[in-house]
């Protein structure tokens, strides 16, 4: 049985969804560039705060920025060199981020037990917890929310179920699918670990059913082991957390609530591979899969260093094959286009995506016929035509009745809507603009 949620859409077809490009290529390591640029807001959260100075020399894996807050994490070097510049430099989010830049001496010298197996069977859950936070680990998967304070849950909210997000239901985007093929062991090791520190007794594994031969080795591995894999159907956005949650466990997160108030937690496969690599292998985050696709001359799922730019690995995949009317960093449903190359590969880059003029251009609005096939299609049950009217008159506190805020920006909206209405900018201004107005209002 095939799981799902009420709405939703089918993004492009089901034979040209892109991920034909790289669902078959094998992970691949780039080598680390020459220089490379970490920016110190990598998470959701505070800030990092540099604890190196130019002409310090780094070791790989050491940490160069600390967490700032309890909702905060780590930078770590990728590689050893040295500190050249400590300055505001272009981020994915489009803004200059104060950025930690590092000359690569190519010895990739580590510090001192990075890579040595630890025994982490006699250490408690906070202990754990800690170290997870020390080896800078976030939500991969895009969002960046920073693990340990997802796994620090109150007493009062005690976590039954545990579901790892293996849908990757963005059109192109294969990294998932890879890391489940041939990253597998540590995937249900992460997961193992994560499942001591909840104290959950039973694991599920959430995977499209468009990743056949994925499910079929997930199973083989957790054969024996108190975790399911659940089968999805293909559908977007199926791996909205919230959506996912719904799906596997027929419960409904509330209105500006959290998956820990129903006792859900949501994990990444690449997140589990993280947290198995930094407890049990003392390695911390400084590199991801980054699947490059698109119009680019070799589509890859790369294995990138932290801090590598996108110059740098779209020149390895060899360029483009004509130009480039639309650069993002992600997929194309939810991803953020990017107006450089000049931006550094973060711990939530799950993918650089390069667009023609096929895909990229925008069709021009139009007014609304009032088909409501936003409404059908929406996956938080909203009404979006209604939102965007109001957001259109600046009237914010409206849209906010209308729980704008509720909204998960996943764009099946403005994807399905035949007056090619810009539904979905439109809900991020209005967000924008409310939590603008929260916060004047606070500091009265």
């Amino acid at each position: 049985m095939n799981l799902s949620f009420k709405g939703g859409i089918h993004p492009l077809s089901s034979i040209h969804h892109g991920k034909y490009l790289t669902e078959k290529a094998a992970l691949e390591v780039m080598p680390a560039p020459k220089v490379l640029s970490f920016p110190i807001s990598q998470h959701i959260g505070a800030p990092a705060k540099p604890i190196v100075e130019v002409g310090d020399r780094v070791l790989m894996g050491q940490k160069i920025a600390e967490a700032a807050a309890f909702v905060s994490v780590p930078v770590h070097s990728s590689v050893s060199g040295t500190v050249t510049e400590i300055a505001q430099k272009s981020h994915i989010l489009g803004r200059p981020v104060l950025s930690i830049v590092v000359e690569n001496d190519f010895k990739d010298e580590k510090v001192p037990g990075f890579g040595e197996t630890r025994d982490i069977s006699k250490l408690d859950k906070k202990e754990l917890v800690g170290m997870i936070q020390e080896g800078g680990i976030v939500g991969m998967g895009g969002a960046t929310f920073p693990t340990h304070v997802k796994l620090s849950p109150p007493d009062d909210k005690p976590i039954d179920y545990l579901i790892v997000n293996a849908a990757e239901c963005e059109p192109f985007l294969t990294a998932d699918h890879r890391a489940l093929l041939e990253k597998t062991d540590d995937i249900v090791k992460g997961l193992q670990v994560v499942m001591k520190i909840l104290g959950v007794q039973r694991g599920i594994i959430g995977i499209e059913n468009n990743k056949k031969d994925a499910i079929a080795k997930v199973r083989t591995a957790v054969k024996g082991l108190p975790i399911t894999v659940k089968t999805l159907r293909v559908k977007y956005p199926q791996g909205g957390e919230k959506q996912l949650i719904q799906a596997i466990t027929k419960r409904e997160v509330p209105s500006g609530g959290l998956p820990m108030d129903i006792g859900a937690v949501v994990l990444n496969t690449s997140t589990c591979i993280a947290i198995y690599q930094a407890l049990v292998k003392q390695i911390p985050l400084i590199e991801r899969i980054v699947t490059v696709t698109g119009i680019v001359k070799k589509p890859s799922n790369l294995i990138v260093r932290v801090g590598t730019s996108f110059e740098d690995v779209c020149e390895y995949v060899g360029g483009f094959t004509e130009h480039v009317e639309k650069l993002i960093t992600g997929g194309p449903m939810m991803g953020i286009a990017q107006y450089s190359l000049d931006v550094s590969v973060i711990k939530g880059t799950s993918g650089i995506l390069a667009l023609g003029k096929e895909l990229a251009v925008f069709p021009p609005q139009v007014n609304c016929i009032r088909c409501t096939r936003c409404v059908q299609a929406c996956p938080a049950g909203l009404l979006p035509l209604t939102m965007n009217q109001h957001i259109l008159r600046a009237d914010y506190e409206t849209a906010e009745k209308y729980h704008v805020m509720d909204c998960i920006e996943c764009g099946a909206c403005s994807y399905i809507c035949p007056s090619n209405r810009y539904l979905t900018q439109s809900f991020k201004l209005g967000k924008m603009q409310i939590l603008k107005q929260r916060k004047a209002q606070s500091a009265k």
